[in-house]
């Protein structure tokens, strides 16, 4: 190929290569930019999380993974995307109840802590309250779900049932209509 039939050849396709680079893309890109939120996340492995309230602890706490989010909307929130395993303490300091599950959620701005997954918990009396999701009101210091809740007491009787609403110690709950069965020792 000679010199002259390259040069022409470059001059008749250049402006093909020169017309797709317009200024309309970019014009584009920045009409959609404004609309996307941006992420930092900040990732911690195996975070001991304590609770206090009023100089006494409440909760222990371990997550394996804590991921502390904020987007650029500023609504932050730390995500424990392997669950967490949280122990409940008394008036003496002695561990009193426990909740597990395999992931959780804290908004930060509401107060609330989501925990998801196989959630269990296991109050001082020794029932078992179990769901896949209870949510954590700090504020108003209660746990309460919409979704089903089953609960496992001491004494062998089982309820299940939705609305769930318990103070943070779960001493004590409220549930919606629901079913159960009622162990009951001796005779009628």
């Amino acid at each position: 190929m000679n010199l002259k039939t390259f040069l022409y050849g470059l001059f008749l396709v250049l402006p093909f290569f020169l017309a797709s680079c317009g200024d309309d893309d970019l014009k584009n890109a920045n009409s959609v930019s404004p609309n996307k939120v941006i992420l930092s996340r900040d990732r911690t492995i195996g975070v001991d999380i304590t609770y206090s309230d009023s100089a006494r602890i409440k909760a222990k706490g371990y997550a394996p993974i804590l991921d502390k989010v904020t987007p650029s909307n500023g609504s932050a929130y730390q995500e424990m995307i392997k669950g967490v395993n949280i122990d409940f303490y008394n008036q003496n300091g002695t561990i009193d109840g426990n909740l597990v599950c395999d992931y959780a959620i804290r908004r930060d701005n509401e107060l609330k802590t989501e925990f998801r997954k196989n959630v269990v918990v296991k109050n001082s009396k020794g029932d078992t309250f179990s769901s896949q999701e209870l949510i954590w009101d700090e504020s108003k210091k209660i746990f309460y779900s919409n979704q089903m809740v089953d609960i496992l007491s001491v004494n062998g009787d089982f309820t299940r049932a939705k609305d769930f609403k318990a103070p943070q110690d779960f001493s004590t709950y409220e549930m919606g209509p629901g079913s159960g069965e009622i162990n009951s020792k001796g005779s009628l």
